[in-house]
């Protein structure tokens, strides 16, 4: 792709990470906390019945499926506590007072110490079995039936409705967290939107009208995608994670540990990863401008293609910019889907050495493996079960955060894009104390302006112009000598390089763009009209017009007429870009436009140049009644039109002379 397809590195703007950018998108979500909390919470619900599930398994397997009762499991557990505690403590205590006595040679003494030790570990447990089995009796007495088959169908009914309850918080939380992410793309399309329209011409075209849509589009989902992986999946997965290890956890942290030796390597793959995947991001979002760039300017200028017979090329010119936007895609695909696999290692991983540790521990009533204690007691068959289907349950969480990552790195790239559009300043800084003048105005001047739109090629040099209130100023001279710099001057779509434009002796730069566009209707060689009926583009002059008003202005530009003649009048749809009107037409509506506003300055920049002769006539003689105590300032080289000018000023080569009209006619 050609440097014009990549992002445009404005001016002014800021320069900030992808992940402080997409921070300050985190930040404007957090505005929505009670919603985000909302999420939070059905996201630890989700964690929560997820771990439930696979615990409520243990009674089945433990208690039920022997035909034992859980309140009898229950008073078991209590009593077989309670006598193991009383023979340790007694063990105990007689190692001890054998090692108080000294009676013992060395080897002795370390063989009773380590048995001590050993037996305080495992009486540490079977305390703590009996503070659980102690809490846990008046909730089974009372909740609980006694029958065991009554038992299964309670835990069957409970995993049933706990899943139901899971994905109600699921759907709840990824409503909410939707709407959050969606709200943010909005505020977002909104900003970039506002920031289209307020930056000057220079920084607009630099962008393109292409850019601002993919922008608007493209760019925006990337964001809403990761703004809802990090409140959506980055919440609720890890806690689906924590949840399950923290039930293997209190099975056997130390076999729960063992588990995670992979993780290290695991989170090292990652890290790169993302690293990659974000690169990847930034490519594919450049290559996506590029792409809009290419189809906007081929299908907006599609007249020009046809009469120049440039179809192959331009479809060429589509190949290659969908080819390299596919090698780009074909990449960030490869790097996100090696993020599954990577994942998927971990979890895969986990079990598989659980599954030989556990079954190493559990076949051998081992409690200890290399030296190192994984139980303070042998686990049981059930036991390991459980801590099994703890471990697969964290596996599955830990797959789709490979999904989440992927999500969080096209964020990080869109904030990073999005975030220095929005922090580019335009060029046409308002004035903090903005002046007030009275309408009418009584002089626009520039005093000692020059101009360059490249900061290389002076367009207008040190130029000098009075037009009085009132004053009817023609300006001519040949293409390039910068009549419409001129123009785009005093209506302020640009500032002067050097010199000051002024009205009343006040810099425009003092005044609001507001306050001074306002004053000022205008009507150009290339007429811009909106997608709407004939009425709504009259009325885009004063949106508060009557529709008496509308017709009086279409009659005063000689649209009434051919409006009336069309089937639906004033509601008739004129079609993308006035396409369904010819180039006169197009152009009276826009005089139309213009008369309707009624301001007090008036610019027509070739205004007339598609209108016949007959209709130039009338608008000639309409244009000579309206004008009247207005500034009008036209650029033309009709001699019809100079009859209606006062003073003539002639821009050739960047400089000015301005005479009486008179004296160029008589000259």
């Amino acid at each position: 792709m050609t440097d014009a397809a990549m992002i445009p590195q404005t001016a002014g703007a800021k320069k900030s990470s992808g992940i402080g950018a997409l921070a300050r998108a985190l930040r404007d979500a957090s505005k929505y906390w009670p919603i985000l909390m909302g999420a939070f919470l059905c996201s630890a619900g989700v964690a929560a019945l997820w771990g439930a599930n696979i615990a409520a398994l243990f009674p089945i397997i433990e208690v039920t499926l022997n035909g034992e009762s859980l309140q009898n499991w229950n008073e078991k557990r209590i009593e077989q506590a309670f006598t193991t505690i009383e023979t340790g403590d007694a063990r105990i205590a007689e190692l001890t007072q054998q090692l108080a006595d000294g009676g013992l040679d060395d080897e002795a003494r370390v063989v009773a110490q380590a048995e001590v030790d050993r037996l305080s570990l495992e009486l540490q447990a079977e305390r703590a079995t009996k503070f659980s089995a102690e809490k846990l009796k008046p909730w089974l007495d009372n909740w609980l039936p006694t029958d065991p088959f009554q038992t299964v169908l309670l835990v069957v009914c409970f995993v049933v409705f706990s899943t139901f309850l899971k994905h109600v918080f699921l759907l709840s939380s990824a409503m909410l967290v939707g709407w959050v992410a969606m709200s943010i793309s909005r505020n977002i399309r909104l900003k970039i939107f506002d920031k289209a329209l307020e930056l000057d011409r220079s920084q607009f075209m630099a962008r393109g009208s292409a850019g601002f849509m993919a922008q608007v589009t493209h760019t925006t989902d990337m964001l809403a995608g990761g703004i809802t992986s990090v409140y959506g999946g980055a919440v609720t997965e890890p806690l689906k994670i924590l949840a399950c290890l923290g039930g293997a956890w209190l099975i056997s942290w130390q076999l729960t540990l063992a588990c995670l030796t992979l993780a290290p390597l695991v989170g090292f793959l990652m890290v790169w990863l993302n690293r990659r995947i974000r690169d990847v991001s930034k490519n594919v979002l450049n290559q996506a401008m590029g792409f809009h760039h290419v189809l906007f300017e081929s299908l907006g200028n599609v007249l020009t293609v046809q009469a120049y017979t440039m179809e192959n090329f331009e479809k060429e010119r589509f190949r290659d910019c969908t080819k390299h936007m596919m090698r780009m895609g074909m990449r960030h695909k490869f790097y996100f889907t090696l993020a599954n696999p990577i994942t998927e290692i971990l979890g895969i991983g986990m079990v598989a050495t659980s599954i030989a540790v556990g079954a190493w521990l559990v076949i051998n009533q081992e409690t200890q493996i290399f030296g190192f204690t994984m139980t303070e007691r042998p686990m049981t068959v059930p036991g390991i079960m459980v801590f099994f289907g703890m471990l697969i349950g964290a596996s599955d969480p830990v797959r789709k955060l490979s999904g989440i990552f992927t999500g969080l790195n096209l964020g990080t790239v869109a904030a990073g894009a999005l975030y220095e559009l929005l922090d580019t300043p335009s060029k046409l800084a308002e004035a903090e104390k903005p002046k007030e003048l009275p309408s009418p105005h009584r002089e626009i001047a520039l005093k000692g302006v020059s101009f360059s739109y490249d900061g290389i090629d002076t367009v207008l040099h040190d130029v000098d112009l009075e037009i009085a209130f009132g004053e009817r100023v023609a300006i001519v001279g040949p293409n390039g000598g910068g009549k419409s710099t001129l123009i785009n001057l005093i209506c302020r779509f640009y500032d002067p390089t050097k010199g000051d434009v002024t009205l009343d002796g006040v810099p425009l730069t003092d005044l609001s763009l507001y306050d001074l566009r306002r004053r000022i209707a205008m009507v150009t060689q290339q007429t811009e009209l909106f997608n709407e009926t004939i009425e709504y583009n009259i009325r885009y002059g004063r949106w508060d017009a009557t529709p008496e008003e509308i017709e009086e202005a279409a009659r005063k530009a000689h649209a009434h007429e051919f409006i009336s003649n069309f089937p639906q009048g004033y509601k008739t749809m004129v079609g993308p870009s006035g396409y369904r009107l010819s180039g006169g037409q197009r152009q009276r509506i826009a005089l139309a436009r213009a008369f309707l506003r009624n301001a007090e300055i008036l610019v027509l920049d070739e205004a007339t140049s598609q209108i016949d002769v007959e209709s130039e006539r009338l608008i000639h003689e309409a244009l000579a009644e309206y004008v009247e105590n207005r500034t009008v300032i036209m650029i033309t080289h009709r001699a019809s039109t100079l009859a209606l000018a006062d003073s003539i000023v002639t821009v050739e080569h960047g400089k000015l002379s301005k005479r009486p009209a008179g004296q160029l006619q008589a000259a």
